[in-house]
């Protein structure tokens, strides 16, 4: 029985099984952050173009003035 449990505590397995645990569920927690920071700051930055394309396309609508007669001749 004293073989067993010095045998027991010198085996690191489970040891090592945690800290990959460990581990790995920190890089798991800084994925999901980096996501969410990169969600949000390409948001943001679609937002901005959005609204740019359409201020733009809206001022290019308004500059073009079609002359119906011009096309007969």
């Amino acid at each position: 029985m004293i073989k067993f449990i010095k045998n027991f505590r010198k085996d690191e397995d489970g040891a090592v099984t945690v800290d990959w645990v460990v581990l790995t569920a920190a890089v798991v927690g800084l994925a999901a952050v980096a996501y969410t920071a990169i969600g949000d700051g390409t948001k943001g930055v679609a937002d901005s173009v959005g609204g740019a394309l359409t201020t733009t396309a809206g001022n290019v609508v308004s500059d073009v003035k079609i002359n119906p007669t011009a096309a007969a001749d």
